[in-house]
């Protein structure tokens, strides 16, 4: 049975995300370097004793809003078809995470480019990640009856799924993929990890001398 927050956690919650969005929005033009937990706090319309009541340092502040993304994805995995297979279900929520009109796909990628473009900010996500990733691992073993702390397929498939979707951007970003958005990529991706990731098979142009190709 889900629990619904108190009135005065919710408060909490939104004003956590707002520092955080305050802070992602005032570092993504010039990066975090520049910006201070005052002019967060500003931004956020609160106060900067408010700021550090809630984070430590403006890069925590700046991460708070992908662990917030993944209780946002467990909540959209546990609101899955019963039965319905893993891989579709987690398919299902990364395509909801790349169309959802709250936050687009620019944004998305400037965030980002930000976290990659800061070396303080990569080593917190280190962090992030394995406290964040355990959270998505236990909502997979759930549904799929394994136990996180025993068993390798729900650690493999919440590591998995999240290397596909990143994959998936950073292809759509960089690569000349023909595709107007990144989700028939991530479909793609989904499909070969269904299928084990078979070796594909060489191209003309990349077969060895000497080989039967006609």
């Amino acid at each position: 049975m889900t629990v619904q927050p108190s009135l005065r956690d919710q408060k909490k919650a939104a004003t956590r995300l707002a520092l955080s969005d305050a802070a992602m929005r005032l570092a993504k033009p010039a990066g975090l370097d520049v910006v201070t937990a005052e002019a967060i706090a500003s931004e956020a319309g609160v106060s900067t004793r408010t700021f550090h009541n809630y984070f430590a340092s403006k890069e925590d502040a700046v991460l708070y809003r992908l662990e917030a993304d993944v209780t946002t994805w467990v909540a959209r995995l546990a609101e899955r078809p019963e039965g319905e297979p893993i891989w579709d279900s987690l398919e299902a929520v990364v395509q909801s995470v790349l169309t959802d009109p709250v936050r687009d796909l620019d944004e998305l990628v400037a965030e980002m480019a930000l976290i990659e473009s800061s070396p303080a900010l990569l080593a917190r996500k280190l962090q992030l990640e394995g406290r964040v990733g355990r959270i998505l691992g236990e909502a997979i073993a759930d549904r799929t009856g394994t136990d996180i702390d025993t068993d390798l397929y729900p650690n493999l498939l919440q590591m998995t799924a999240g290397a596909a979707c990143k994959a998936a951007i950073e292809l759509f970003i960089h690569g000349d993929t023909g595709h107007p958005t990144p989700a028939s990529i991530v479909h793609e991706a989904f499909q070969m990890l269904r299928n084990g990731i078979p070796q594909p098979a060489p191209s003309r142009s990349t077969a060895t001398p000497g080989s039967s190709e006609p």
